[in-house]
C-alpha cells in the first residue's frame, strides 16, 4: 500500500477517535457543571455546603480533565486535517499528560469510594439531625430534597423511621416529617399512627444513585483511557508516515 494512502485510512480513523474522544471530554464536563450548580442533586447539595468542599474539588477535577480533552481533541483534529506535525507531537504529548492524570484519578476514586461513601452517610445523618432547625434556614434545599426523596421513594430515615427520634427540633420526639407520610398537610413535623409512616429506610435508594453515580464516572474513565491508546498509536503511526512521505514524495 502507498503511504499517501496509509496517510488517508490513519487519518480518518484519528479524526473518528478524536470525535470519540471529544465527546467522553464533554460528558465529562456535562458531569463535573452538573455536580457544581445542579441545586436538585442530592450528593451536590449535601456536600456543597460547610467544611466539607467535597463536591467543589471533584467538580474541579472533572472540568479540568474535561477542558484539556476538548481543547486536545482539537489540536489532534487539526493536526490530522492539516498533516502538521508539531500539532501531532503535542497532541501525542497531550494525550500522555491525560493518561497518567487519569490512571491516578482512577486509583485516587478505587482508594476513596468507601470514605467517600462513609461521608456520604454521615451526611445524611447530619441533615435528619439539623432537619427543621430554624438557626439553619440556609439548609432548607437540603431538607426539601430530603423531603422529596423521602415522599417519591415513600421511605423514612436513612435506614427507618426510628432515626428521626434522634432530631430534637420537635414538638415531642413521636413526631416525624410529613414526607414520611401519605399525608397532604403543609406543617414541617405532624404527628401520626406508625402504621400511616413509610417504615423503610431510604438507604438502599440512597447508596444505589452513589453507584450509579461512581458507575458512570469509572465507565467514562475506561472509555477515555481505551481511546487514548488507540489514538497515540494512530498519531504515532500517522506523524511516521507523514515524515515518509516528506523524505520520499516519489514514492507515495
Amino acid at each position: 500500500m502507498k503511504i499517501r494512502d496509509k496517510i488517508l485510512i490513519q487519518k480518518y480513523y484519528l479524526n473518528v477517535f478524536s470525535g470519540i474522544f471529544l465527546a467522553l471530554g464533554l460528558m465529562l464536563l456535562t458531569f463535573g457543571l452538573r455536580l457544581l450548580f445542579d441545586r436538585n442533586n442530592l450528593f451536590s447539595v449535601l456536600f456543597s455546603s460547610g467544611k466539607n468542599q467535597l463536591v467543589a474539588c471533584i467538580s474541579c477535577i472533572l472540568l479540568g480533565i474535561g477542558s484539556v480533552t476538548t481543547f486536545t481533541s482539537a489540536v489532534g483534529f487539526l493536526g490530522s486535517v492539516t498533516e502538521i506535525k508539531c500539532l501531532l507531537v503535542t497532541f501525542m504529548s497531550f494525550q500522555i499528560l491525560v493518561f497518567v492524570t487519569q490512571m491516578a484519578i482512577s486509583v485516587l476514586i478505587f482508594m476513596k469510594k468507601e470514605e467517600v461513601h462513609n461521608q456520604w452517610n454521615d451526611r445524611i445523618d447530619e441533615v435528619i439531625s439539623e432537619y427543621g432547625n430554624e438557626s439553619l434556614a440556609e439548609q432548607e434545599p437540603m431538607w426539601n430534597i430530603l423531603n422529596a426523596v423521602q415522599h417519591n421513594m415513600e421511605c423514612c430515615g436513612r435506614y427507618n423511621v426510628t432515626q428521626w427520634e434522634r432530631n430534637k427540633n420537635k414538638e415531642n420526639s413521636t413526631q416525624i416529617p410529613r414526607s414520611c407520610t401519605k399525608s397532604s398537610l403543609k406543617n414541617c413535623f405532624c404527628d401520626v399512627p406508625r402504621d400511616s409512616t413509610y417504615s423503610m429506610g431510604c438507604e438502599e435508594y440512597l447508596n444505589t444513585r452513589f453507584e450509579n453515580n461512581v458507575l458512570i464516572l469509572i465507565a467514562i474513565t475506561i472509555s477515555l483511557l481505551i481511546t487514548q491508546i488507540f489514538l497515540t498509536t494512530l498519531t504515532g503511526q500517522l506523524f511516521r508516515n507523514i515524515r515518509k512521505n516528506n523524505i520520499w514524495p516519489n514514492e507515495s
